[in-house]
């Protein structure tokens, strides 16, 4: 087996069009496997590991495009190949008849658009963000790496403007019934959401709709909309918006645990409405000494989304009771499990595509099973993974992290990355259960239960050779109306051996049951 790469200095393709091309040269003959990939530190552990990564590609650069093969065949017409499907993709793109290079001849183009989503590398985001502004737009700001003066200029200028300015960082927002990007098809209903956390609001306006509860709006704000150097100015503007809006009638607010102050001035805006509103505060509790009268406190996703459909005349009865009951029934059914498992599988393993979820199932093992987890996006930084792309004991991993997304899709994209973590996962003697997220729905992966159920069966496949059995649990965020559509998503990985619930909380009970 031969092993080459080919360096191709400062040169940039999009992070899909990287993707689309490593998959198509994985089928050019004789290849066994391929990567194309920016030269930075993460890209090149995770080439190492995957035995693609060569003298050549460990002298790139960030900047730098790798392209790897391993072949039984002829290597330098698989790296011909792979320069000849970067060059289609560019000429493709080229061949497109009209693709607006500014904002200002996109807005020409579609006079009446109000919404902007940029997605650009971090350093050019904030210029463009201006720009949108200036046009009277609002903004979806999915890209990161934007700096914190440049965030709370801009979320001033928005406040002060009539204007939201959602991220950095913000990668779902639900507007009017429109999804934007990372979003699932959530039906019209009287819950308003205001999300400093993305697969946080995907995650809590997903469990609405299975209780049949459907939303006005969900607006997100990015993480570090909470943090004290921002003071919560979009939050408090999404509050604002809900409460003067008729159609509201409960406010679901979500995000991980804001800086004191922020969370003071959050209480402040909440005391302005009479509406009930249900407050998630991932991992922590409200630390107002008087809380608001139509404030509800809950501190797991779970706990907010039942809330919430409660409160909108869902028909749901004692929610502590509920959760409670299924938890034993979790727990018994892991009694069963746990006698497949050999005497020396006692770890756990996740790989998150969502961090709100990845931070979800920390809370739930550290406060129901006293679990030391580590993470490369821990709850404590006492419990931070000194290599994200080598696990030890019972670890977590959010591969949606900064880390992992320079130079390639986002794993709710691409599922690439993770098919390699599983296999890499279960090879390891001492790891009872892997845990997954799966997030369905508009700007997902197509068919993520595909990739993710053959790549499952062939790590079972070679446990098994191996005389063990690695048990594999997941929760599907998602409804029955998206794209992929989540009872076949479920039935797919259920075929696949995945042990299915439904949702992110109490499948990280069962992983917590089954190392307990």
């Amino acid at each position: 087996m031969t092993v080459k790469s080919l360096i191709k200095a400062s040169e940039y393709h999009d992070s899909v069009s990287l993707m689309l091309v490593a998959k198509e040269l994985v089928k050019f003959p004789g290849v066994k496997d391929a990567s194309v990939m920016m030269g930075t530190d993460a890209n090149k552990s995770l080439l190492e590991q995957s035995g693609l990564l060569t003298p050549e590609g460990k002298a790139a650069t960030p900047n730098d495009l790798i392209i790897a093969v391993s072949t039984d065949a002829d290597v330098d017409a698989a790296l011909a190949h792979a320069e000849s499907l970067l060059n289609k993709k560019a000429e493709a793109e080229e061949g497109i008849e009209f693709r607006p290079k500014t904002v200002r001849s996109a807005r020409r183009a579609h006079p009446n658009a109000n919404v902007a989503i940029i997605s650009i590398a971090g350093r050019y985001a904030a210029e463009e963000a201006w720009e949108c502004l200036f046009q009277g737009m609002h903004v979806l700001l999915f890209s990161d790496n934007v700096s914190k003066e440049d965030e709370l200029a801009l979320k001033k200028y928005g406040r002060d403007h009539g204007l939201l300015v959602m991220g950095p960082g913000a990668g779902t927002a639900i507007l009017n019934g429109v999804a934007l990007a990372f979003a699932n098809v959530i039906p019209a209903g009287p819950v308003g959401i205001v999300s400093a956390a993305g697969t946080g609001l995907q995650e809590t306006s997903t469990l609405l709709a299975k209780n049949g509860v459907g939303i006005t709006q969900g607006i997100g704000t990015g993480g570090g909309d909470v943090k004290k150097e921002i003071g919560g100015i979009m939050y408090i503007e999404g509050l604002k918006a809900l409460q003067a809006d008729p159609a509201t009638k409960v406010i679901l607010m979500v995000s991980k645990l804001p800086d004191l102050e922020v969370e003071q001035t959050l209480l402040e805006q909440v005391k302005a409405s009479q509406k009930p509103t249900v407050i998630c505060l991932l991992g922590g509790k409200a630390r107002s000494a008087q809380l608001p009268e139509n404030a509800i406190v809950v501190s797991t996703l779970e706990e907010a989304g039942l809330t919430a459909a409660k409160l909108a005349g869902a028909k749901i009865g004692d929610i502590k009771a509920a959760i409670a009951a299924e938890a034993e029934e979790t727990r018994k059914q892991a009694i069963e499990l746990k006698k497949l498992l050999k005497p020396g599988q006692k770890h756990l393993r996740g790989l998150f595509s969502g961090g709100t979820l990845c931070y979800e199932s920390q809370v739930i093992w550290r406060d129901n099973f006293e679990m030391e987890v580590y993470s490369n996006a821990p709850l404590d930084k006492h419990f931070k993974m000194k290599d994200s792309t080598r696990s030890e004991g019972d670890c977590v991993i959010d591969l949606g992290e900064e880390e992992f997304t320079v130079g390639r899709p986002h794993p709710m994209i691409d599922n690439d990355l993770r098919v390699r973590r599983i296999l890499q996962e279960a090879a390891d003697p001492s790891v009872a259960v892997i845990m997954l997220d799966v997030v369905i729905g508009y700007g997902a992966h197509p068919d993520p239960a595909a990739e993710l159920g053959d790549a499952i069966l062939k790590a079972r496949a070679a446990a098994k050779k191996d005389g063990r059995e690695v048990l594999f649990v997941a929760s599907v965020t998602g409804t029955e109306e998206d794209p992929q559509c989540l009872s076949r998503t479920t039935d797919m990985l259920q075929a696949a051996g995945v042990h299915v619930l439904k949702d992110n909380a109490m499948a990280s009970r069962l992983a917590g049951y089954l190392i307990s």
